[in-house]
């Protein structure tokens, strides 16, 4: 199953997320279940958040996933949504 992953980030945190961007980035790529990934810019072009496609067998797998990510642990979100998705384009 295809799950979103949308975090935003609590303001003023771009340090909190430079800090644990490498360790983030490793997390993605061993554990091979993100699709598609990016952050989301502010006005000024920082990184803001992040938007994930997670192909993962449920929701409980996704919510694992997430609550394991360096991002996470280091507390750089002010929110995050995981939603059920279904691609139809692209």
């Amino acid at each position: 199953m295809l799950v979103c992953l949308i975090a935003i980030d609590k303001p003023d945190a771009l340090q909190i997320r430079m800090d644990n961007r490498e360790a983030h980035l490793a997390y993605v790529s061993e554990t091979g279940v993100v699709d598609l990934a990016g952050p989301f810019l502010d006005a000024d072009g920082n990184m803001c958040g992040s938007l994930l496609i997670l192909n993962v067998g449920n929701m409980s797998e996704a919510e694992t996933w997430a609550e394991n990510d360096p991002y996470t642990k280091a507390g750089l979100f002010q929110s995050t949504t995981l939603r059920e998705w279904k691609k139809v384009i692209g």
